[in-house]
């Protein structure tokens, strides 16, 4: 999946996102941002953002950083923030999430929800929020993985289908968890199935 086709995909789902993916992936949005308020430090980088659905579930203590490379996503967010008042978001600035313009140990916490199988490069995006992690600090993943090549279930075959559409759909059905669980420099510290059906793994990685 090359950028550009990730910039088209989301110019297209971004009138539409909150409603349709956002919906899908509301379980680990919760239970991504739940974490963090209870467990992370004060500063937090979420990257790929998007319109913003998680913004308001930070606790007002901390201070957001949001990313993403979609303007037309970014500009949802922006209102977001405007219209709720979220006094807890700090700035919200368009990037690629491989060259994030953030020097080393940044922040006490990452979030990567429902991206990371969305961009181009994943092990480049991974290694990036390594970097701006300070050491000791969690990276929490939200995603749906690939049930293995050996599923024969109905949600494998259905991954395994929707594999070659990834560029018009802007995601991939088939990712490898290993992208996320063998990055240098990070320990997984919890692995938990989410609804919907288990659709969704949160993951909740530590800097060494």
């Amino acid at each position: 999946m090359d950028i550009d086709a990730v910039k088209n995909s989301y110019a297209r789902w971004a009138p539409i996102y909150d409603r349709t993916f956002g919906a899908a992936t509301k379980a680990g949005r919760r239970a991504a941002v739940s974490h963090l308020n209870r467990h992370a430090g004060q500063t937090i980088l979420e990257v790929g953002v998007g319109t913003g659905l998680a913004l308001p579930l930070y606790a007002t203590d901390k201070q957001v950083t949001g990313v993403d490379y979609s303007e037309e996503m970014l500009a949802k967010a922006r209102s977001r923030v405007e219209d709720c008042e979220l006094t807890q978001v700090a700035r919200l600035r368009q990037m690629d999430a491989r060259a994030l313009d953030f020097p080393d140990n940044s922040f006490d916490a990452v979030a990567a929800m429902h991206m990371i199988s969305v961009v181009p490069e994943p092990e480049k995006v991974m290694a990036e929020m390594v970097r701006v992690l300070r050491p000791g600090g969690c990276l929490v993943v939200t995603n749906h993985f690939a049930k293995g090549t050996h599923d024969t279930g109905g949600l494998a075959r259905l991954e395994r289908f929707m594999a070659p559409f990834a560029n018009y759909l802007g995601w991939h059905s088939d990712f490898d968890i290993r992208v996320v669980t063998d990055t240098p420099g990070l320990i997984l510290r919890e692995e938990e199935t989410l609804p919907p059906i288990g659709m969704m793994t949160l993951l909740v990685l530590e800097k060494a």
